[in-house]
């Protein structure tokens, strides 16, 4: 008699910009006690190593279908993946916030300098036990079916990533970590200066500033953001680049827009 348990999948998302942290709220903190089936897993114990590339090499050709760039692995998120991992299963607790952190202070401690920071997780059981492939085929499905989850696989603005997983001793489940960052390194830093005898007022995101005469200002971001200049006809929205470079010309009812 063979007893297959559901996958069960939870998800957070966490932005950092440059140093603060942002998480969703709700279940999202929630921590489950995960505890042993009823019927005990006899079958197959996959190659836990293998079933984390394959992760990775799926995520990338669902990123790939979905028109968004590879990301790379990265040797940090791996090992924040790896000991989060290595803990659930141990401990058989299961939330973003199992060991009291979140997943940008794991990131953190394994000296992920972040821009951004995202995870999934997930468990899975099947007393009739996994071949890699079939592991990997339940954490990948699973995720890319569940909205928060895809959000974090398909973000455009990832590019780099961990995997790993784990398994419980005590209880035969498998849990999965799934990084995705981008490094404080890749942020985009671009400039806008305003040549003009006036100020202006330009918008970024959901952000307005107003820029003074002959003065220039440099914005770091760490995901890519709209920039629209209203008082400037003719200038549609822009999505700024590293090293991009705006100028405002002109006068009062003639202003004028560049890239250097």
């Amino acid at each position: 008699m063979s007893r297959q348990l559901p996958l069960l999948l939870a998800f957070l998302a966490g932005t950092a910009a440059p140093a603060a942290g942002q998480e969703a709220e709700g279940k999202d903190h929630e921590v489950i006690q995960v505890t042993p089936p009823d019927v005990p897993d006899t079958g197959p114990r996959p190659d836990l190593e293998a079933v984390a590339k394959a992760i990775v090499e799926r995520t990338n050709a669902f990123r790939a279908e979905q028109k968004r760039s590879p990301v790379t692995t990265n040797e940090k998120l791996t090992k924040t993946a790896q000991e989060f991992a290595s803990f659930m299963a141990k401990s058989d607790k299961y939330g973003h916030t199992a060991d009291h952190r979140r997943p940008a202070e794991r990131a953190k401690a394994h000296e992920y300098d972040y821009c951004v920071v995202l995870e999934n997780i997930a468990y899975a059981f099947d007393s009739r036990g996994f071949s890699a492939d079939k592991l990997t085929t339940e954490f990948v499905t699973g995720w890319e079916n569940s909205p928060g989850h895809r959000r974090n696989m398909l973000d455009p603005d990832a590019t780099e990533t961990g995997v790993a997983v784990a398994r419980s001793e005590k209880t035969g489940h498998y849990y999965a970590v799934q990084m995705f960052g981008r490094p404080k390194s890749a942020a985009i830093e671009f400039r806008v200066e305003n040549r003009t005898g006036e100020a202006v007022t330009y918008t970024l995101g959901d952000r307005e500033f107003s820029l003074k005469p002959r003065y220039t200002r440099t914005h770091t971001l760490c995901r890519s953001t709209k920039l629209t200049f209203a008082a400037i006809k003719d200038a549609p929205a822009k999505t700024p680049n590293s090293g991009d470079h705006y100028v405002i010309t002109g006068d009062e009812g003639n202003l004028r827009l560049k890239k250097q």
